[in-house]
This record gives C-alpha cells, sequence and structure tokens, in this order.
C-alpha cells in the first residue's frame, strides 16, 4: 500500500498548496466569494461537475448500482437533470443578478422582507450538506489507513476547513478543477472499465444477475419521482449551486458551461450504476451495499490505481463537502448575522468583508466537523437538508422567477408554512418517508399563492429594478443598508 499511500499524501498536500496560493488570490469579498466572477467555459464547467457530484454521488451511487443494478442510476441522473434544467432555464438570468445568495436574490424581487427566514432554511440546508460530505471521510479514510472514525472525519475535515478558509471560492475552484480532473480519471477512465472486465463483461452479468438489475426503472416508479422532486428541483434551488453559477464570467458561461457539466453528470451516473452491478457480480453477499465502492477497489484495482481511485472518491467528498461550506459561511454572515446586525450591503467593494467571511468559514467549519461526529446517519442527515430546501425555498424562488404577481407576504408565508410542515411531517412519518416533502411542498405552493393573490402587489418600482437586473442592465450592485429584522 506504500505507493498508494504516497498517492493520497501527495494528493492532499497539493489541496493545502492550492489553497494557499488561493489565498493571495482573495483580495475582496468579490473574489473571495465568487471568484471575481471570472471563470471561463472549462473552469466553470469543470467545478460546476466537480461540486454537484460528491460522497454520495460516488460511493452512494455505486452503492445503488449494487443494490438495484442499472436503476440505481436514476439518483445522480436526477442531479444531472436538475443542473441542466438550471443551466438551459435560469442560470443565464440568476448570473445577471450579480447578488452573492440566494435570500439576497428573494430580497431584489420581493422589496427587501425575505431576508433572515430564508437565509436561516438555506443554512441549514447547507450545513446538513456540509455533515453528510464529512461524514463520508470516515468510510475512505478507514479503506485507506484503518484509521479511527472519528479521527477521520477530523482530519479529513480540517484539509477541507483550512484550504476553504485561506482561499474561499478561488482555493475551492482550484482544488476542484484537480478534483474534477482526478474524479474522471480514477472512476470513468479507470475504476469503469477494471471492474466490468473484472466482472467478466455485459454478458457474464446478464447471465449471473437476475433481468431486473438490467431493467432501467427498477428502483420504481415513486423512488423516480422522489428523487426528481428531491434532487432535480433541489439542483435549481441551492446556495451550493447558485454561488458557483455566480462565479461565471458571462451569462453565456453560465448557461452552456453548466450544460456541458449536467451533461457530465449524466455519463457519472450511468458509470457508477454499472461499477455497483459489476461488484454484485464480484461480492453477492456484501453486508451493506454502500461497502461496495470500497471492496471493488480495495480488491480488484493493481497497486498505485487503487491509490489515485481512492483519491478521485475523496476528490468527490471533498468538492462537495467544500462547496457546501463556503455556502453555508456565505449564508451564515450575509443573510442571517449581517441582517441581524442591520448592516447589509452587497456591492461589498468599499470596505474588507475578506476577513469576517474567512472568520465564518473556520466558524462553520468547526461547526460542521462537530455535527458530523454527532452524527452516524449519512442518508437521514442528506434527507433532512433537501426537504428542507425543496419544500421550505422552492415555491418562493420559482415564484419570484416566473410569477409576476407573487409578494414578499406569500414568500415569507410559502417558507413558513412549507418549512413548518415538512418538520412536523418527518417528526410524524419519519425523516426516511415521502409525505414530508410531497405535502411540505404542496402546503408551500398553497399558501404562496393565497397569500400573495390575498395582499397588495409588490410595489411597481420594486418589479422594475428587478426586470433592469434579470437583463443584466442594472450593472451597480445594491449599497443602501437594509434595515435589521428585513
Amino acid at each position: 500500500m506504500a505507493v498508494d499511500y504516497t498517492v493520497i499524501v501527495v494528493y492532499l498536500a497539493g489541496m493545502l498548496a492550492m489553497g494557499w496560493w488561493g489565498m493571495r488570490r482573495a483580495k475582496s469579498k468579490s473574489e473571495f466569494l465568487v471568484a471575481g466572477r471570472r471563470l471561463g467555459p472549462a473552469m466553470y464547467s469543470g467545478t460546476m461537475a466537480a461540486i454537484v457530484l460528491g460522497g454520495a454521488s460516488t460511493i452512494g451511487g455505486v452503492g445503488l448500482g449494487y443494490q438495484y443494478g442499472l436503476s440505481g442510476a436514476w439518483m445522480v441522473f436526477t442531479i444531472g437533470l436538475g443542473l441542466l434544467a438550471l443551466s438551459i432555464f435560469f442560470s443565464a438570468r440568476i448570473a445577471r443578478l450579480k447578488v452573492y445568495t440566494v435570500s439576497e436574490m428573494l430580497d431584489l424581487r420581493y422589496g427587501g422582507r425575505a431576508g433572515v427566514i430564508s437565509g436561516v432554511v438555506m443554512w441549514a440546508y447547507t450545513l446538513m450538506l456540509a455533515v453528510t460530505s464529512t461524514i463520508a471521510y470516515a468510510t475512505i479514510f478507514d479503506v485507506l489507513f484503518d484509521m479511527n472514525r472519528t479521527l477521520a472525519i477530523i482530519l479529513g475535515g480540517s484539509i477541507v476547513v483550512a484550504y476553504s478558509t485561506l482561499g474561499g471560492m478561488w482555493s475551492i475552484t482550484l482544488t476542484d478543477m484537480v478534483q474534477f480532473v482526478v474524479k474522471t480519471i480514477g472512476v470513468l477512465l479507470l475504476l469503469l472499465p477494471i471492474a466490468v472486465v473484472k466482472a467478466g463483461g455485459f454478458s457474464e452479468m446478464k447471465a449471473t444477475l437476475p433481468t431486473e438489475y438490467f431493467d432501467p426503472l427498477g428502483i420504481g416508479g415513486e423512488t423516480i419521482f422522489t428523487y426528481v422532486l428531491i434532487y432535480t428541483f433541489g439542483m435549481l434551488i441551492g446556495q451550493d449551486i447558485w454561488q458557483r453559477v455566480f462565479t461565471a464570467r458571462s451569462d453565456t458561461t453560465a448557461k452552456w458551461g453548466g450544460t456541458v457539466a449536467g451533461t457530465y453528470c449524466l455519463a457519472y451516473a450511468l458509470a457508477g450504476a454499472v461499477i455497483g452491478t459489476a461488484a454484485k457480480v464480484l461480492y453477492p453477499n456484501l453486508a451493506s451495499a454502500d461497502d461496495a465502492f470500497a471492496t471493488i477497489v480495495k480488491d480488484e484495482l493493481p497497486m498505485g490505481v487503487r491509490g489515485l481511485v481512492l483519491a478521485a472518491a475523496l476528490a468527490a467528498v471533498m468538492s462537495t463537502s467544500s462547496g457546501a461550506l463556503i455556502a453555508c459561511a456565505t449564508v451564515a454572515n450575509n443573510d442571517i448575522w449581517s441582517r441581524l446586525r442591520g448592516v447589509v450591503r452587497s456591492d461589498g467593494e468599499a470596505h474588507d468583508e475578506v476577513k469576517g467571511n474567512r472568520f465564518f468559514i473556520l466558524l462553520m467549519g468547526v461547526a460542521v466537523i462537530a455535527t458530523a461526529i454527532a452524527l452516524n446517519n449519512v442518508v437521514e442527515a442528506l434527507t433532512v437538508a433537501y426537504n428542507l430546501l425543496v419544500g421550505g425555498l422552492l415555491v418562493p424562488i420559482l415564484g419570484g422567477l416566473l410569477w409576476r404577481r407573487g409578494t414578499a407576504q406569500g414568500a415569507l408565508a410559502s417558507v413558513v408554512v412549507g418549512g413548518v410542515a415538512v418538520i412536523t411531517l418527518m417528526a410524524t412519518y419519519g425523516i426516511l418517508a415521502n409525505e414530508p416533502v410531497y405535502y411540505g411542498l404542496l402546503s408551500s405552493l398553497v399558501a404562496y399563492v393565497a397569500v400573495s393573490l390575498l395582499t397588495t402587489p409588490t410595489d411597481a418600482a420594486v418589479l422594475a429594478a428587478w426586470r433592469e437586473r434579470l437583463a443584466g442592465r442594472d450593472p451597480e450592485l445594491v449599497s443602501e443598508p437594509v434595515p435589521a429584522g428585513q
């Protein structure tokens, strides 16, 4: 394992070095939080693909393939569909807004009264997303070094917190590009063909496994529908995804670069399912489907290649973890703490905010590591995150983009009713039940439409300013403080 260890150590050292390099470029709020809004198509595509394809997509995607066969691709496939929908239909308008957070977008659209509540919901989502990625370090470092779970989480989490705190989005962008390349080589170009060959090829796989393993809908229609509801729609509104859209050099870059990344996700989804199916042939009696990735890597890959593929798994986890961490810190600082203090500025260039954002990344990083140590179930944490996101924020965000009649009161009612409904139903039906997101989303929609129709339409001046920003004709960012509590 010496060669494999060397590959991993060099990879981790490289991540820290890029964090140090990124620190030299992050001199302003714009550079620290959104890489100066200067990413071109190639870098934008790579980093966007890196953040959406995390540990759940890699380790979990292979596990679903092990359990259900080719239809196990649906979870990651719906993530790709969501990214495609975001890129084609919404990303150009989002990029032209020139904001830093989803809550800032809601303030622009509804007149500055949606911030703190929507920020709290988005903060909870990004926190749990970062936690799920951090928990995954335990699995990978256990395979690598037979390491204690707590120590593994602290080690992996600390590296991500270090380079994210140092250079912000510039460091994360650079590391994500490396991680994208490592994932592509490790999973698509090495593990996928080796796994298929070791399993005897597709003909042997079909002869060995039940026919339902090769049924595209074998995982079940209701499960696929739930994936679409949670992951496809979740891709449209998550702060971690929007913050990457904000890094695009132009709205064209956001649209077409995101389309390339979404297409890549579809290929990655199928690759994970095929690898899991091959693992089922090789190891039909694993105690847990989520062990399939680590088992096939550990037992079937040659020295050196094994280290690279495990580095690919680390890359998948780190890219999502770092993206969720900076999103969590951005929301905590800009949408909650600053608003509660009554000092909200979205220009950010008139005074130095880098130190404050760097402090919040460090603070949220410590909170993420501590929470990850306390929790055991990755699936439950991820489900809580996406249920809150979709149930609480999908309707007011898409409503603001698509429905002129939506009002600030309707948006607030939608967030509160949807969020409370989701939490209550998770407590009643269980965290992993489908009902919380179904009924939470429905109640959020009803509240939004009903309250919007019963209240005074949004001020014409607010809507006019909103249309100007959407069209990219108002490059000046809002610099007036928003009163506390709004």
